[in-house]
């Protein structure tokens, strides 16, 4: 019996191209499989950024609300196990393994991407659990992504900007037209902005698809220490800020009650949807509350404290870049509410994949770091120290070099003074092992 080691690895080798964005093929196993057309309800999010934060939120509220979750999202920071959480919890080997082993029973001569046998194993694991629903996050784009074989009860586009350009096209029209391929016919499909392109709005009125628009059909106002949500039946006053560091959660909380009050109010016809729409009517104000303060996801503008103060951010483009930088700035340097250290210094710990817009994310960021150390990360699509700090555009005088995340880290701590605080950004590939590093992970 193979480890689960072993069986990612059999997965990494077994189909030609490590993206090979079509659905035939997994389809085709999934409909071996029986799990084409799961029972439980489906809520598919896909957006360039902010979408990990909103299935993470759905996960929390539905949990609240006592409902079973099964959740998937991608890539993990590092363990596998990530991937796919049942009730808020990684699941075990043992669920896996037995998962890969239908998938693999049921594939015969088709081969399937690693990311397609992971979703698949999900959705193994999710009918094998009977969730009361199904939490799945894009990997890429959306039409063509695995996640999009089976149907959305409920879809959501977080945002559209420019990163996997190489895939998914070159202006935001395209990007934008190759999200909304999650949208359904006759099913909400839920902007988290109104500052979509004109693709959008276009796949929605050509399907047919209901359309539920921050800032049109529901929205946030802060309001000191809290906050107020309005949507589409619901009113929330003096809600608790969610776990997840950072103003942009505002909206990411916002969108996904959205996507719980759009399922709510528009059920359809599946039996199992009906009968969870029925469970969350009316909202409780202190589920949601509970929910907002359970919240949890690593990496995310995460802040650990101290005299020098840690800030984890997954940001690997340049709209990511910039919300970082955003939330950079609305943040107090470590000791200045003491007045401590007016110059206080930001030590960037940065490494950035070869296909990533380095000089785009640097660029969103320039005026907030005084030094960056710029970090070698290994693999076929990683970038060498020397190679990255070319890429970044900063000046040489500004950049010190490491082997490694660890590496990295360890120049930092070596340098910052209390007062000071230490980004680390760029990758899920930096982030992981800088938390692991901090042994908080």
């Amino acid at each position: 019996m193979r480890t689960l080691a072993e069986w990612l690895t059999l997965q990494e080798a077994v189909h030609p191209k490590s993206i090979d964005l079509e659905l035939t093929r997994v389809a085709a196993v999934a409909r071996a499989l029986g799990i084409e057309a799961p029972e439980f309800p489906v809520i598919t999010v896909a957006g360039t950024n902010g979408k990990g934060s909103v299935v993470a939120h759905l996960e929390a509220l539905f949990g609240a609300l006592g409902a079973a979750t099964g959740m998937f999202t991608s890539p993990h920071l590092l363990k596998y196990n990530e991937r796919i959480r049942l009730e808020g919890r990684e699941a075990a080997d043992s669920e896996l393994i037995a998962a890969f082993e239908r998938i693999e029973a049921a594939r015969g001569a088709t081969t399937l991407t690693f990311f397609e046998y992971n979703t698949l194993a999900a959705l193994v694991i999710f009918a094998d659990r009977a969730v009361d629903v199904a939490l799945l996050e894009v990997g890429l784009g959306g039409r063509l992504d695995a996640t999009n074989l089976v149907a959305a009860d409920v879809a959501v586009l977080v945002s559209v900007g420019f990163d996997h350009s190489d895939w998914l096209g070159g202006t935001l029209d395209l990007i934008g037209a190759e999200k909304a391929g999650i949208f359904r016919a006759g099913r909400p499909a839920v902007l988290g902005t109104p500052e979509m392109p004109a693709s959008v709005s276009a796949a929605i009125e050509s399907l047919g698809a209901r359309a539920v628009i921050a800032e049109r059909d529901f929205s946030w106002r802060l309001r000191g220490e809290s906050w107020d949500y309005e949507g589409l039946e619901l009113a929330l006053r003096a809600l608790p800020p969610s776990a997840l560091a950072g103003s942009v959660q505002y909206r990411n909380a916002a969108t996904a009650l959205a996507a719980v009050e759009a399922l709510a109010r528009d059920a359809g016809s599946r039996a199992a949807v009906r009968r969870l729409a029925a469970r969350l009517a009316p909202l409780e104000e202190g589920a949601v509350s509970r929910a907002l303060r359970a919240v949890r996801l690593p990496g995310r503008f995460q802040v650990v404290p101290g005299e020098v103060e840690w800030i984890l951010d997954i940001a690997h483009n340049p709209p990511a870049a910039e919300v970082l930088s955003r939330q950079l700035r609305e943040r107090a340097m470590p000791g200045a509410e003491r007045g401590e250290r007016p110059r206080a210094r930001t030590f960037a710990v940065i490494g950035v994949l070869a296909d990533k817009d380095a000089g785009g994310i640097a660029a969103a960021l320039a005026g907030l770091i005084d030094h960056w150390i710029v970090c070698t990360l290994p693999g076929a699509r990683g970038s060498s120290a020397g190679q990255l700090a070319e890429r970044l555009g900063r000046p040489r005088s500004e950049i010190q070099l490491a082997d490694s995340v660890t590496a990295g880290c360890e120049l930092a701590r070596a340098a910052a003074r209390p007062g000071d605080r230490v980004v680390v950004f760029g990758s899920v590939h930096t982030v992981g092992p800088a938390l692991e590093w901090l042994r908080i992970y």
